[in-house]
């Protein structure tokens, strides 16, 4: 096991999470609707904004399924990574020149931004397999979650001060403040990421590479269907997708309600920024301490425990009634949801074929961003027939206990071995080629 190169994987988590809290949770959502969209009503900014979310989910879930499979075949996932990561920051740095009105380029940037941010994500974690051996990567995993949760908090902590107190650092008014918060984000992505840029594990490419870009991209098209038929062959992870579907849609869910759910029941906004950040310090010591668990218990019943707990934060989101009940869950939230998504990880990197983990992470990626759409959804509808976003919020237990349910028949032990066995079957079939390549060779 390269060390350099797993703290450099680990390293890259610290990096990018500073976009998730920054732009995506805190900052972005507010600066779009009071500046980009200044010019639109509120509810069609609204609108304009998730539209935009949409389109940018959409667009990864079309892309990483055909990009994971050819990083695979040339076994240089990290220079995909270089790629989308580099387009995330660039669209990052341009949110700093948005002016009002810009709501037009403000949707452009963040299309971009997301596909760089979310794109590059499916490429890190299918590294993970090449990286660590499978007995360490619920540890590495976790340190990976847990690194970012202290990497995007320390600079969420210091970006809101450079919107509420601009004076500190030589700006003249909040929406400077912003504007720097943008370009340290940029920064802070950037810098972390060096390591990985320079240390990315690489596999030997697949006897299948082919010589020109058009024969690469069919060969990559045709690896792809083979993913989408042969994937019944596995089984076990088979039903971990579908649990996946389940409780990653539920945690999604409270990510991206829990402000508004919050502000529907009068928590002020600064208690809301605060639970933020208490989420992110609580997540980690928790997620490496859970880790730390998971690795000696096994993964799977660490995320069943975690998912359990998730049940207990729905039910006490339901009586919430004032800021200090928010916080409450805010540090529940921070306890359990590095631990769910990291397990989740290693158990996936655990029953995937180890050389194909760019197009199944891809497969993994496209399914549960169509299926993130249940979620909001019937939190929406359930609050509207209802008229009551309590009702809302609990209606996502639903989520958790069917993802624990189709979690408890996933049999890890027998998943590994599928996996092993097909990993064999693939290195047997590319010394065959190989070696009816040589034979060509030698009687030219």
């Amino acid at each position: 096991m390269d060390k350099r190169a797993v703290k450099a994987w680990i390293m890259y988590d610290w990096a990018n999470s500073a976009y998730a809290t920054t732009v995506l949770a805190a900052v972005l959502p507010v600066f779009y609707a009071s500046i980009a969209a200044a010019t639109l009503d509120k509810d069609t900014a609204a609108s304009y904004l998730a539209y935009t979310h949409s389109v940018g989910m959409l667009c990864v879930a079309l892309l990483t399924p055909l990009l994971g499979t050819l990083a695979d075949l040339s076994g240089r996932k990290g220079d995909f990574l270089r790629v989308f990561a580099i387009t995330g920051i660039m669209a990052t740095l341009g949110f700093s020149v948005i002016g009002e009105g810009d709501w037009l380029l403000a949707s452009v940037l963040l299309v971009l931004s997301t596909i760089g941010f979310a794109g590059g994500n499916t490429f890190y974690d299918a590294m993970l397999p090449d990286l660590v051996p499978a007995e360490r990567r619920d540890m590495v995993s976790s340190k990976g979650y847990a690194y970012g949760y202290i990497g995007g908090g320390l600079l969420l902590a210091i970006n809101l001060l450079m919107i509420q107190q601009p004076g500190w650092f030589g700006m003249s008014s909040t929406l400077a403040g912003t504007r720097l918060a943008f370009i340290s984000v940029s920064l802070w992505w950037l810098l972390f990421s060096l390591p990985i840029f320079r240390h990315a594990p690489r596999r030997p490419a697949s006897a299948e590479l082919p010589a020109s870009w058009i024969g690469y991209t069919k060969v990559g098209i045709h690896r792809l269907r083979q993913t989408f038929g042969q994937i019944r062959r596995f089984p076990q992870l088979l039903r971990m997708l579908l649990a996946f579907w389940f409780f990653n849609d539920g945690i999604n869910t409270i990510i991206l309600m829990a402000t508004i759910y919050g502000t529907s029941i009068g928590i002020g906004t600064s208690d809301l920024m605060l639970a933020l950040l208490l989420t992110q310090f609580i997540g980690f010591p928790c997620t490496l301490l859970l880790g730390a668990w998971a690795q000696r218990w096994g993964a799977k019943q660490v995320l069943l425990v975690s998912l359990s707990i998730y049940i207990c934060i729905v039910i006490l989101g339901y009586f919430m009634t004032q800021a200090l009940h928010f916080y409450i869950l805010a540090g529940l939230v921070g306890v359990v949801q590095g631990i769910s998504q990291s397990t989740a990880r290693s158990l996936f990197s655990n029953l995937m074929p180890s050389g194909r983990t760019g197009e199944y992470f891809g497969f993994v990626n496209i399914t549960g961003k169509f299926a993130s759409i249940f979620g909001p959804f019937v939190f929406g509808y359930v609050g509207q027939i209802t008229g009551s976003s309590r009702w809302g919020i609990l209606s996502l237990i639903f989520f958790f206990v069917a993802g624990i349910v189709f979690l408890l028949t996933v049999n890890v032990q027998k998943g590994i071995h599928d996996a092993r066995l097909a990993d064999q079957e693939e290195l047997e079939r590319g010394m065959e080629m190989l070696g009816k390549g040589k034979g060509v060779h030698f009687t030219g």
